[in-house]
């Protein structure tokens, strides 16, 4: 059989093979697994997230997983659900099922964030703190801790609502008892401890909806930034075969994942022992002999997520 036939054949199916050469950044792993999909019910989970285990971008697998077709987000302080994401910008919205709003007031649990996790809360959080105690250190004249102005009118929206009832308040009580706190932008690591600041509950407003005087048209929820671990996903690199490709490819095994950001150079040999280089070039890995690049042979970036494999032929 000629070289020619004998040449690599390639299609995009299930990439599966060992890594062949090493690079001086860190390489992530990321596993393509078969039971990965891309939405968990209605929602699309796209790169860093998962749907499961082995899926997505491991810094983001303990903190989202798809649960009976809800994506859920946990924390130290319970699960959440994420009812939007916007890939573009990073960012998602959890709902917290205890927190208030302007429907329904409840006793409500604390919130936390993880300071090590990949996450941050977003300046367009308003977190309001409900039904506090007189004494909440909240109201400590040498803390300032509430915000005043036209963000305390907030409190007054809230308290306007015919839910407020919920936490033993009546419809239109004094805003006394409420406390605006409004979010430092990007804080990692941040608690909202309500029984230390001797609050009923707590809610999240991230999006008046076009109408600051209406609480009933109100957005609730928490808004958080994922951070750039992993925002770019993994690559699998794939060798594509030109008609008439030479000897020498077929020594040639691509590895599986590299992450774009960190991979400069990589090199490898070949059972001959001729070093080989793979350079990053237009977003392009080609395979390079020598000092002279093959025009013949090629290696392609393809997502991480994207199901291909490599079949060689005999």
């Amino acid at each position: 059989m000629s070289s020619t036939s004998n040449a690599w054949i390639f299609t995009y199916i299930l990439l599966s093979l060992p890594v062949h050469f090493t690079v001086s950044a860190a390489v992530h792993p990321f596993p393509i697994n078969g039971t990965c999909h891309d939405t968990c019910g209605t929602m699309p989970v796209k790169y860093p997230f998962g749907s499961g285990f082995g899926c997505g971008h491991p810094d983001f697998s303990r903190y989202v997983r798809c649960n009976s077709d809800m994506l859920e987000f946990s924390t130290g302080t319970g699960i959440y659900s994420i009812s939007e994401i916007d890939y573009t910008t990073g960012s998602l919205i959890i709902t917290d099922p205890f927190m208030s709003t302007c429907s329904s007031m409840q006793n409500s649990g604390s919130f936390s964030l993880d300071r090590a996790s990949p996450f941050s809360l977003t300046g367009e959080n308003i977190f309001v703190l409900l039904g506090c105690s007189t004494n909440s250190p909240l109201f400590d004249p040498a803390e300032d801790l509430c915000a005043t102005g036209s963000r305390s009118r907030v409190c007054r929206g809230l308290y306007s609502c015919k839910g407020v009832t919920g936490l033993g308040l009546p419809q239109n009580a004094p805003p006394s008892t409420c406390c605006v706190y409004e979010s430092p932008i990007q804080l990692a690591g941040y608690t909202l401890d309500l029984p230390k600041l001797q609050c009923s509950s707590y809610t999240s407003v991230y999006s008046f909806g076009g109408s600051e005087g209406d609480p009933a048209k109100w957005k609730f929820g928490i808004s958080l930034q994922y951070n750039g671990v992993g925002r770019t996903p993994p690559l699998v690199v794939l060798a594509k075969a030109m008609p008439g490709a030479g000897h020498g490819t077929q020594k040639f095994k691509p590895s599986s994942v590299l992450e774009p950001e960190t991979v400069k150079l990589a090199k490898e040999r070949n059972k001959r022992s001729s070093k080989w280089n793979l350079a990053l070039v237009a977003g392009t890995f080609y395979l390079k002999i020598g000092n002279e690049r093959s025009p013949r042979v090629s290696l392609e970036l393809i997502p991480s997520w994207v199901k291909c494999s490599t079949l060689f032929s005999n």
